[in-house]
């Protein structure tokens, strides 16, 4: 009797809760996903000690969830990559040769999501060696679904988590509701679970009188999704009665360089940062630079609060968007903070910044607000007119 084959353990470096999809894809194709530790700071010390000292935060974070997932028994690691003129093309190279001279023995593969389907179909067959259509279009069936229905319950929870009556309810009902998408391998139980998830979310208890403000998160698309490296910004941000909205979120990413066009809905992330940009930067020059700054032009035309733009330091495509926003603060009206990120950064100093920031927003909703009023009211001359009418 033939012995079964072992598995190949595969792990995929942390980002927010992309684990979750990534490790059902896997589960799907059997292969067996090997889930590293959430991003500590331990990951963050490993990454930072084999790392070049002028390399971006994500970059440090991504190897130290390598060099972990290694210690825990990977047989191989998959890297993101992608072509143009970001540095995440060459981060690849480098830190597969940094596992090597570390002398962690584990195979590393690439996966290019800016080849589109054909990318993703490739890389499941290079990983597992079979060329099964049927299976494989299942799994990135399950996966791309899974990752539209974890963006829902993340904006499910940015709603609640602003109004709630106890502080990080909603919070502990979303931890809930991502187990249940986790144990969901199926179209059909995806449904069923997204819809009790979003159910979960839905009974914290909320002030639906509450002052909220509405603030955009814009930025490098890897520290605007991730809890660790973002220091948890939109939960801060959600217990002083903000409501968040990511300009940058993997679904979105999805419909731009995955999903064929005839079956997108509606305009892109990229298609209106194409438009919207123009005026003050007229082509990509890497990263996420373009979508930031359409995105800031988007909250202007939205009149919302306030917009975030969070990013990682020495990053150089998103200090080119930084240096064009003072040129459209001139257009519009809605505040902007920069929040740069790397290992440096104290939590002190942060929440101060986003406390007098929220200060500022709430201030400057209570001028508009007093103005509106001042202008409704009816002047002298009309009070008398109606005095003498009467």
């Amino acid at each position: 009797m033939a012995k079964n084959k072992k598995k190949i353990k595969v792990a995929f470096p942390h980002m927010g809760t992309i684990s979750i999809a990534w490790a059902s894809a896997l589960r799907k194709i059997g292969v067996e996903p090997l889930v590293p530790p959430y991003t500590s700071k331990r990951t963050l010390s490993l990454g930072t000690k084999n790392s070049p000292e002028a390399i971006c935060l994500p970059y440090k974070l991504i190897l130290g969830n390598f060099i972990e997932a290694i210690e825990n028994g990977a047989d191989y690691v998959a890297m993101i990559t992608s072509p143009g003129i970001c540095r995440l093309g060459e981060y690849g190279n480098n830190i597969k040769q940094t596992l090597e001279d570390l002398g962690y023995k584990a195979n590393y593969i690439e996966l290019s999501l800016y080849d589109g389907f054909k990318g993703l179909y490739r890389f499941l067959v290079q990983l597992t060696g079979r060329n099964n259509p049927i299976q494989i279009i299942r799994t990135l069936n399950i996966v791309i679904r899974k990752i539209f229905a974890l963006d829902e319950l993340d904006q499910a929870l940015s709603y609640y988590r602003a109004r709630e009556v106890k502080q990080d309810e909603a919070e502990k009902n979303y931890k809930k509701a991502l187990n249940l998408i986790k144990n969901a391998d199926k179209t059909s139980d995806l449904k069923k679970a997204l819809k009790k998830g979003l159910a979960l979310i839905e009974s914290t208890k909320i002030d639906p009188n509450r002052d909220v403000l509405y603030v955009d998160i814009t930025g490098e698309i890897y520290v605007v999704n991730d809890q660790f490296s973002n220091q948890n910004l939109e939960q801060e941000l959600g217990r002083m009665g903000v409501q968040t909205r990511k300009s940058l979120t993997v679904s979105s990413f999805l419909k731009d360089a995955i999903i064929p066009k005839a079956f997108r809905k509606g305009e892109t992330h990229l298609e209106r940062a194409n438009r919207l940009a123009k005026p003050y930067l007229t082509r990509d020059i890497g990263g996420d630079a373009l979508e930031c700054v359409s995105d800031v032009a988007y909250a202007n035309k939205r009149h919302i609060d306030g917009i975030i733009h969070v990013s990682p330091f020495t990053c150089m495509p998103e200090i080119m968007s930084q240096n064009i926003f003072p040129a459209m603060r001139e257009d519009g009206s809605v505040p902007i903070l920069t929040l740069i990120m790397d290992e440096q950064t104290g939590r002190a100093g942060y929440i101060t910044r986003l406390e007098a920031f929220v200060d500022l927003m709430r201030r400057k909703k209570r001028k508009e607000k007093a103005k509106l009023d001042l202008d409704a009211e009816p002047k002298e001359e009309e009070k008398t007119e109606e005095t003498a009418k009467k």
